[in-house]
């Protein structure tokens, strides 16, 4: 193909889409708050939910090392043990000796025992969670095909089963509760790292009411991920995880979790995105995360629950809520909830379980735009080549364009993008591009940035 005939295909004007891997957005000026913290009922637990006797937490520790197995009990008694776990907490906190302790910088406020305290895991990042060893056979696959649209009640349905309640030990009788989703049969779940943050012990409670002691796979404290693995599970539900890339604005999602802790459990709220590619600032501005916005209610207990779309997919883990002061029972900021997307974060979660460390989004080191001719044929162009990166080093150009990855026909970039995700840094990925009228065939090594 010539260059005259290229140029009646591929339109050379300024392109209608920016080009992907390098993108601008905007930054809050609010500083949100991680939405998990020590749990403490606000008002006493209804009657029925109440233990006669507070028991020894340590024989509940110790029985759980021991058993190494999964424990099953019914639905009521899973109910009351937990409401144990939140009164053991109150209890203590009464008594000024268990307080959840405060970041040593920028915590706002000067009650020392406030069971609100925000855990930061930027500044907490050690736990002592007893670690497991991944199975480089699970894999976390995210789906590009959506199906038809489900009502409220098919979503919840759908997965539900698949969201459980991740209960985390931190020693002196406290303990955290947070949510956590299904990512394999066999117990692999992926939750947020600050949820398990300073944990000694951690176990997983199915919506059935079944328990489990969970050991850590690996976490990052950067990317707020962590995949937890239940002992002895099998045939677990698992959720579907969707393509986050394709959200757009306006569209109805779906949060469900723990908010407020155990009582509470399994709640499903609905709203819709505010915005995507949110960067916001955390950590008193030392570091950002770039999220899915929502109006989806979230509150204290749902970080690491999935935020869902209207297929029944994951797309998002809850993370954030913004807040206006450091205290939580003063976070009075409504309808402004954000999530780890799904398409980004596949990366932390498969080179986690795969090495128990992330090591960085595997990067071809190009930016590609969509281009479209007058009859609406689309194809992949090559926009620019990043100077040191793998892209370079396999001699890509600019003007090239991305006919097939690993195999696959691309037709736009988030093709490209999909292609992207099957891998981890130090992989190779293999291109076919159309260059001047010739086929060329390349091999990318991908780097992590």
């Amino acid at each position: 193909m010539s260059d005259e005939q290229r140029n009646s295909i591929l339109q050379p004007d300024l392109p209608a889409e920016e080009p992907r891997e390098v993108v601008s957005w905007y930054t809050a000026a609010e500083e949100p708050q991680e939405i998990v913290s020590c749990y403490v009922h606000p008002s006493p637990l209804p009657e029925r939910l109440v233990p006669q006797a507070v028991p020894d937490t340590s024989a509940w520790r110790a029985a759980a090392r021991r058993e190494k197995r999964r424990r099953r009990i019914g639905v009521w008694s899973f109910v009351g043990s937990m409401a144990v776990i939140a009164l053991v907490i109150t209890l203590s906190l009464l008594l000024g000796n268990g307080s959840s302790a405060a970041p040593d910088d920028g915590w706002q406020g000067e009650d020392e025992n406030n069971a609100s305290s925000i855990v930061d895991i930027f500044g907490r990042q050690t736990t002592a969670i007893p670690r497991y060893t991944g199975d480089v056979a699970a894999w976390l696959k995210v789906e590009t095909e959506t199906g038809e649209p489900l009502t409220a009640s098919e979503v919840y349905a759908k997965v539900n089963p698949a969201v459980v309640t991740v209960v985390t030990e931190i020693g002196g009788d406290r303990s955290k509760v947070g949510t956590g989703v299904i990512l394999t049969p066999d117990g692999y779940i992926v939750t947020n790292a600050h949820v398990i943050s300073e944990g000694v012990q951690c176990v997983i409670i199915l919506d059935t009411g079944y328990v489990y002691e969970a050991q850590l796979v690996g976490y990052d404290a950067d990317e707020d991920l962590a995949i937890l693995h239940a002992l002895e599970a099998e045939d677990l539900p698992v959720a579907e995880f969707g393509d986050s890339d394709r959200l757009a604005v306006g569209q109805t999602v779906y949060a469900i979790g723990n908010p407020l802790g155990i009582e509470l459990r399994g709640t499903f709220t609905e709203g819709m995105v505010s915005a995507v590619n949110r960067e916001v600032t955390v950590n008193n501005g030392t570091g950002s995360m770039t999220m899915i916005q929502t109006t989806a209610a979230l509150n204290s207990g749902n970080s690491g629950g999935p935020l869902i779309n209207e297929y029944g997919q994951v797309v998002g883990i809850n993370t954030l809520k913004m807040s206006n002061t450091g205290w939580e029972e003063e976070a009075t900021v409504e309808a402004l909830g954000f999530a780890i997307p799904v398409s980004t974060a596949v990366f932390a979660i498969n080179d986690l379980i795969v090495n128990g460390e992330y090591r960085g989004m595997p990067m071809i080191g190009i930016s590609v735009i969509t281009v479209e001719d007058d009859s609406g044929a689309t194809c992949v162009e090559v926009y620019s080549v990043e100077a040191g990166l793998g892209g370079e080093k396999a001699g890509i150009q600019p003007g090239d364009v991305v006919l097939e990855a690993d195999g696959v026909a691309l037709r736009e970039t988030l093709d490209l993008l999909a292609v992207r995700r099957n891998h981890l840094v130090g992989d190779t990925m293999h291109l076919t591009l159309l260059r001047n009228g010739q086929t060329v065939a390349v091999d990318v090594v991908l780097i992590g940035a």
